[in-house]
């Protein structure tokens, strides 16, 4: 036996173990932890092994194949932004002249904050266990492998762990002058490991067992894996004796920095010593991700996927040093912050607890929006870990972060972080209309969430954003002590409000348009769109596009107009920001609901055909390459959800959840992906917005303003829905849970929350208000206030 370094040696001891065996830390951990078992079907697809500071993407039978198409083939393996250190790795064992590669898992299980593979090693006579976390705060992967005996006999098994060294930049590394060096390995004795470097830059890897090794190798091809760009492959190999019927572990770290070989190396000896601790922690802190903002609804299958999503948004938490921590869009090929998909996400993510997190995503956008664009309040579309920013904005970005700072603020009630963030919002509602509304009607020209081309007059998105953002502007002007500038907003919203149920709307689409634009402009765009819809053999929307261009043929060719060409869903943003006159919202509501399929709404309508009822199989199966082309999302779906509940249909609202929520575990389990049901990012930041604001703001009606400690409370529950709770909601620093029952002749609330600190206020308007328990306060207009540890009221609508 290979003689052990003092500190591995020290290791072991710690840990209970003789030199060649070592104990599970996850089997009693994980033996009583929720978890979503994968399907065979989708076994050579992605999963992510998430964590702050390092991920790993791999598939689900075990394999690291290339995948993803930002930097093509390389989006998954092992990153710590912003580099990758490893394209994967491979375990290989062979036993009395036997050999075999980890690489065609039977199962793939997937838990809040780990996940494991199964094997069947037949041939062998054992089975196999592989599973992997990530600490927190920590740049490093910890994967713990378990072989057991099924025979009769001792087995020898040598063991051949290989590192697929990969150590390059992230996507638009060139723009920060990271450019890709050709690595180098070497097998190190202090560490009983590998280190990996990149010859041109301070970038490392390395990664070792707790089990002393007895041999290594540089640039041994294994399980036939072939390297491909700069990387080189590595192995350690390693002598387990395995009795009948018993199990014998080991476990690996692999370890980077992009920064030094001491950062690296110091991390590697911290998880060697401390991932069973490291684990506990983790997992402690996904119970109270679990415990705030939990849900009790009749549908329980809805129930559990707002729990994981929960945790998806937790998984997207990207921490990079020298730059900043916030949520990023998406895994695997967008994990890198966005201005739209936060401004989206964080509407959700702050109303689930995640305030911290939220407002330092707005720290970091607000901050990089105002160096790149020059402090006028733009805000960017997409900056890479690196900082290069790839698109500093479409114009929906710049009225939605007006939004979404007032929402954060309503559950947080940081005056600092209002006014801080305050100055980026009206200065960039200043921007907007200076730069971008030449004819003065409000109205920006310009790109909004539909990235069509030429779609680029005044777009329906960029106008209903426009006008919740003066809305929201108002009211923090009034918080502020700004009424003349508050009384301006509300002026420009009015204005806007008229303008979008006006000129907007389209009564013979029973539709909102998608842009005002000339008929020249409107005929060249109807060009692109039949050439599309032949393309995707939607005969219906070639006869419709064909009789809209007979029609705009015949207007006068520079005269501006509503057009409705693509039936895209962000006509029903009117209806979600809750402009939309009630009589043509619940019209647009009855167009929108045609362009469905089971798992949600269409991105754009003119790719709905007659299948669109019907589950066949998937979207990822019909893609030759990758495409938004066809696409059904969970924003669009959400935005739907949110909508049908501004009009009073939570009906309506909940079959959107129930159809977004029939991709949840189609494909990676405990997740779902951004194009429903399995196609596009495995996990999806704005999914929490789409889950979140519909059930916790709509549904159960709670509508914070944490800097006046009180919260109003208008429930609108499904008729299916006689019983719900949520707990544990954070408002400020103090904890809710209120619990709805249906009556006979109203709904009761009780409402509980541990320190009496907030105030419960009451429309009395719209509600006939009986209090049961609680004390009243002073009344304020048409409304009733109630404090109180637990507070029962029962509410009849008027």
């Amino acid at each position: 036996m290979k003689k052990t370094s003092l500190f591995a040696l020290g290791v072991l001891v710690a840990m209970g173990c003789s030199p060649t065996s070592q104990n599970s830390i996850f089997d009693e951990l994980l033996s009583s932890t929720e978890y979503i078992d994968g399907t065979t079907e989708y076994l050579a697809s992605p999963y992510v092994t998430a964590g702050d500071r390092l991920y790993m993407v791999g598939h689900q039978d075990g394999t690291f194949p290339d995948l993803g198409w930002h930097v093509t083939g390389e989006m998954g393996g092992i990153w710590d932004h912003p580099i990758k250190l490893m394209d994967g790795f491979s375990i290989s064992l062979n036993s009395n002249g036997q050999s075999v590669c980890l690489e065609e898992a039977e199962k793939f299980r997937n838990y809040p904050f780990a996940n494991k593979h199964f094997y069947k090693l037949n041939q062998l006579g054992l089975e196999a266990e592989r599973t992997q976390f990530v600490p927190d705060g920590e740049e490093a992967v910890y994967v713990e492998l378990k072989l057991k005996n099924l025979g009769g006999e001792t087995k020898t098994v040598d063991l051949t762990f290989s590192g697929m060294i990969d150590l390059r930049p992230v996507w638009l590394g060139e723009r920060t002058q990271m450019n890709d060096g050709q690595d180098k390995a070497q097998y190190e004795k202090a560490i009983d490991g590998i280190v990996g470097k990149d010859a041109d830059n301070e970038w490392y890897v390395a990664f070792a067992s707790n089990t002393p090794s007895t041999g290594n190798s540089v640039g041994m091809v294994p399980c036939d894996y072939e390297q491909k760009g700069k990387g080189v492959n590595a192995s350690l190999t390693y002598a387990l004796k395995v009795k009948p019927g018993k199990t014998e572990t080991i476990a690996f770290v692999i370890a980077g920095s992009h920064q030094s070989k001491e950062k690296a190396l110091n991390t590697l000896s911290r998880v060697r010593e401390q991932a069973g601790d490291m684990l506990q922690n983790k997992a402690k802190r996904y119970q109270t991700i679990a415990q705030t903002a939990e849900l009790h609804i009749p549908d329980q299958r809805l129930e559990q996927a707002f729990r994981w999503v929960k945790y998806n948004t937790d998984w997207l938490v990207r921490d990079v040093e020298g730059l900043g921590r916030g949520i990023t869009a998406g895994i695997p090929d967008y994990p890198w912050y966005f201005g739209a998909d936060s401004e989206y996400a964080l509407q959700g993510a702050v109303a689930i607890g995640m305030h911290d997190v939220s407002e330092k995503t707005i720290a970091l956008i607000d901050s990089v929006s105002n160096a790149i664009n020059k402090g006028s309040g733009k805000i960017i579309h997409e900056m890479s870990t690196n900082g290069a920013v790839f698109n500093p904005g479409n114009l929906n970005e710049t009225p939605q972060y007006t939004s979404l700072i007032w929402e954060v603020f309503k559950w947080t009630g940081d005056m600092d972080f209002l006014k801080k963030h305050h100055a980026t919002a009206i200065a960039g509602l200043d921007w907007l209309l200076k730069e971008h509304d030449e004819d003065g009607n409000l109205l920006a020209d310009g790109y909004g969430m539909m990235e069509i081309h030429g779609l680029e007059s005044e777009m329906i998105d960029v106008a209903a954003y426009t006008y919740k953002a003066f809305i929201d502007a108002a009211q923090m002007a009034r918080v502020l002590g700004e009424e003349e500038r508050a009384a301006d907003f509300s002026a420009k919203a009015e204005q806007l409000a008229n303008t979008i149920n006006t000129d907007f709307w389209v009564e013979e689409f029973d539709s909102y348009a998608d842009f005002i634009g000339t008929a020249k402009e409107a005929l060249h765009l109807i060009d692109g769109a039949i050439v599309r819809a032949d393309t995707l053999n939607k005969p219906w929307a070639v006869l419709e596009l064909k009789n809209t261009q007979k029609k705009i043929r015949s207007y006068a060719p520079n005269k501006k107009q509503g057009f409705v060409l693509y039936h895209n869903w962000v006509v029903n943003t009117p209806m979600e920001v809750g402009v939309a006159k009630e009589q043509y919202a619940l019209r647009a509501l009855k167009t929108g609901s045609k362009y469905v399929n089971p798992f949600g709404v269409f991105v754009t309508g003119i790719d709905r055909d007659e299948s669109a009822g019907t589950d066949d199989g998937g979207f990822a199966k019909k893609m030759k390459i990758f495409s938004y082309t066809g696409a059904v999302m969970t924003l669009p779906t959400g935005v739907q959800a949110i909508a049908e509940n501004n009009y009073g249909r939570p009906d309506e609202a909940l079959d959107y959840l129930q159809r977004m929520t029939n991709s949840f575990s189609y494909a990676l389990p405990g997740s779902m992906y951004e194009v429903s049901p399995d196609f596009g990012m495995i996990v999806q930041a704005w999914n929490i917005y789409s889950y979140a604001f519909p059930i916790v703001r709509q549904f159960f009606g709670i509508n914070p303003m944490a800097h006046r400690s009180e919260v109003m409370i208008s429930p609108l529950m499904p008729s299916t829905w006689n019983e719900a709770a949520i707990n544990n909601l954070k408002v400020g620093e103090h904890l809710l849970s209120v619990a709805y029952k249906r009556l006979d002749n109203g709904e009761e609330l009780t409402i509980s929350q541990p320190d009496d600190a907030l105030s419960m206020v009451f429309d009395e308007e719209r509600y006939e208000v009986t209090v049961v328990r609680g004390e009243q306060l002073r009344n304020n207009g048409p409304q009733i206030r109630l404090k109180g540890k637990e507070i029962v009221v029962i509410l009849r609508p008027r």
